[in-house]
């Protein structure tokens, strides 16, 4: 068994593991992620009871029960570069043995699941509903530092998105990673289908302008009108495509569930952000627990 070094996997003093700063007990092999710090205890508050709690940066973890369900709840801070660190790490603490620094003969697959908030890219999808991702599109670039191989289907849909946009002359390789129908099958009633797209920011590249000019004036439109077969983009967000990729590299089964608060199309903006967050939070949790 090769050994990973010190300088690869950062363990601190108490042999936790250096940022989400968690031993491989002290998490659940069912993980909510969500973007905002706050947002941990807002779930947490619905467990029956919580057994560890744990922070280090913007990463906060609770891990408690719903029920006989042992599940965590982690928060990754904003952007697919928190959760290159999110995934791997939690890779780490279900497939490494940390005293011996070698994997484990035997992968664990971890679900993993992300509540969020969005924008919808489409008029039909108002605010203050819910979408579950088909599928994660990044223009972010992250999984292309590692060795991935989109499926026939993926192909498809990402030759079309690039073919339409145009987008890859400028500004990024586009990626593209289906969701685990194992977990989107458990939310079909009451949730939006479709492809969510990950950017690298919240402004330009989510098509907002304040004072500096775009690139991609009408990358908006361009989203809201892609089409293949009975695909669309649905909404767009800053951490999906990057959990969906890295977890199905990894082994893991991967869904994003998120709260719509803005239509980029309509232009409208949630009136009731946190009630719409609070239901989502409590169908979830009563979906996972069933799981």
């Amino acid at each position: 068994m090769t050994r990973i070094p010190e300088s690869e996997l950062i363990l601190n003093q108490r042999g936790a593991i250096y940022h989400l700063n968690l031993r491989p007990e002290e998490i659940a092999d069912t993980i909510i992620t969500v973007g905002d710090p706050a947002r941990v205890a807002q779930i947490s508050k619905h467990f029956d009871s919580i057994e560890i709690k744990s922070s280090y940066r913007e990463f906060i973890t609770h891990t408690g029960f719903v029920g006989k369900k042992r599940l965590t709840v982690l928060s990754s801070g904003i952007g697919t570069d928190n959760i290159d660190i999110v995934l791997n790490e939690l890779d780490a603490l279900a497939n490494v043995n940390f005293h011996t620094r070698t994997i484990v003969p035997n992968a664990v697959s971890l679900k993993i699941m992300r509540i969020g908030t969005c924008g919808s890219l489409q008029e039909d999808i108002p605010v203050d509903t819910f979408v579950a991702s088909t599928h994660g599109l990044g223009i972010d670039n992250l999984l292309n530092y590692y060795r991935h191989l989109p499926n026939d289907e993926e192909k498809e849909i990402l030759q079309a998105f690039v073919t339409h946009t145009q987008i890859h002359h400028q500004v990024t390789i586009p990626y593209i990673t289906g969701g685990a129908p194992s977990l989107i099958k458990h939310f079909v009633g009451g949730f939006h289908h479709g492809i969510t797209v990950s950017c690298p920011g919240f402004y330009g590249p989510q098509g907002r302008m304040i004072r500096v000019p775009l690139s991609q004036p009408d990358l908006v439109s361009k989203f809201s009108a892609f089409r293949i077969g009975n695909h669309r983009i649905s909404n767009f967000e800053m951490e999906t495509s990057a959990i969906y990729g890295l977890g199905k590299l990894l082994g893991h089964h991967c869904l994003s569930l998120n709260a719509v608060v803005a239509n980029r199309v309509t232009k409208e903006f949630s009136k009731d952000l946190v009630n719409t967050v609070e239901r989502l939070i409590v169908d979830v949790l009563g979906k996972i627990e069933r799981i």
